[in-house]
């Protein structure tokens, strides 16, 4: 089977690929990159005008399978995925029952084999079911399919058992991803403590529960020389912290996630619970340092921290409602508008954190168009605008913030191993 993908713009950081140009796919590989490779293949897609990357990796992802499938499952998450460009997620542990033993990981890796061809890593837990006492069997993890370790929707409080967590990660050449806030400091808050907390008159998630839990953690892998990821940094003095540290040479990566650096806690007043996210919306300086942190490299990866959740749920109190949002089919799209079209990032960084960088810490093939590579590919054209309606998700969940909103940039094409998994009518 060939698939030629004709006169696109296409993007490879890593490999310095640049302007217009053919893509050659042929038995689920790359096997050819020029500027006139002809027409002889069994498909062509005319990407003029259209940019053609490396598929997108996704590593912080909320399936809710097994256990909490009226949320979501994998098929609708990995259909959601490939509408939004994405090729590859890792699914995080919290689950029922938590993904902490291998028959669990082999769980997802089977059904997974039967959903739309978007590849899945599960992340398996850290501590069995994530109570925090007991670490889970690294190893064994590992060899069922576990891409990394983390107890993601709960923090580990525990110093020793993160560093021993640590420790067994790097035996086995794991990354370890901390969701980073003291549970004792945040409890089940449902805003970032400050001036809407107090104009709600609620307890609120004070940002430095997130920054201490960023310098243990941080301390932590300087000490044992283990690759720790910081997820969804949410604060200007986190991104501040993981900078010095890397200056030092600690093997320390992070992410955000496009709430992170679009919206402020102002909108828990105009959205109510569709708002709340663990670590919170925090204010006006906190989303212009994360934006900073992602200019200067700081900031690795941009992920979404897809989190579904049913109607009802989300149409509960603010206090009373979970927390989470919907963030596959939204993704680039946000950043492109946020970031690229504002002149804030170029594309190829942005596309650099959104597949290579996210592939590297997971150490997972992709994010390269490179001669010999899996053919994942997204194709997506940047200008191209369209409003935010949640009733056309593949995903089950439709608690999104973005709601109404136009955004610009629309994936028309996702590949996967050489074969169209999503094409936009």
């Amino acid at each position: 089977m060939k698939l030629l993908i004709k006169q696109g713009r296409l993007v490879d950081p890593v490999g310095g690929i640049g302007g217009t140009m053919d893509l050659l796919i042929e038995n689920g590989r790359i096997a050819g990159l020029g500027s006139d490779l002809g027409n002889e293949a069994d498909r062509v897609i005319d990407a003029q005008g259209k940019v053609v990357c490396a598929g997108l990796v996704d590593m912080h992802v909320h399936l809710r399978d097994p256990g909490f499938e009226y949320k979501e499952d994998i098929f609708t998450g990995t259909l959601a995925a490939a509408r939004g460009g994405v090729t590859a997620v890792a699914c995080m542990p919290n689950t029922n029952p938590v993904t902490d033993s291998p028959e669990q990981i082999r769980y997802v890796v089977e059904k997974a084999a039967t959903a739309c061809g978007v590849r899945v890593y599960p992340v398996g837990a850290v501590s069995v079911g994530q109570k925090g006492q007991q670490l889970t069997d690294a190893e064994q993890l590992k060899k069922a399919g576990a891409a990394a370790l983390s107890d993601d929707g709960v923090p580990v409080d525990s110093a020793n058992l993160m560093r021993d967590a640590l420790i067994r990660a790097k035996r086995y050449d794991m990354t370890v991803l901390s969701h980073c806030e003291y549970g004792d400091m945040v409890k089940n808050y449902a805003v970032n403590e400050g001036r809407i907390s107090r104009q709600l008159w609620l307890e609120g998630r004070p940002a430095i529960a997130e920054e201490l839990m960023v310098m243990r953690d941080a301390m932590l892998a300087e000490e044992t020389g283990a690759h720790v990821h910081i997820q969804h940094v949410s604060t200007g003095k986190s991104v501040d912290i993981i900078r010095k540290m890397k200056k030092k040479g600690v093997p320390i990566t992070c992410e955000t996630c496009p709430q992170y650096f679009t919206l402020t806690e102002d909108e828990v007043l105009a959205q109510g619970s569709i708002a709340r996210v663990n670590p919170p919306l925090r204010t006006k300086r906190d989303v212009e340092e994360i934006i900073r942190g992602l200019q200067d490299g700081t900031i690795d990866v941009i992920t979404t921290d897809h989190a579904p959740h049913s109607k009802e749920e989300k149409g509960r109190p603010l206090e009373k409602a979970p927390s989470g949002m919907v963030g596959l089919e939204t993704s680039l799209a946000v950043t492109l508008t946020a970031l690229y079209h504002t002149g804030k990032l170029d594309l190829s960084s942005i596309i650099r954190k959104m597949t290579v960088n996210p592939a590297a810490i997971l150490r997972v093939p992709g994010g390269r168009l490179a001669i010999g590579a899996d053919a994942d590919v997204t194709i997506f054209d940047p200008d191209e605008a369209w409003v935010v309606d949640p009733d056309k998700f593949a995903s089950k969940g439709r608690n999104t913030p973005f709601v109404g909103h136009e955004l610009k940039g629309r994936v028309k094409y996702t590949i996967v191993g050489g074969e169209v998994i999503y094409q936009d009518n």
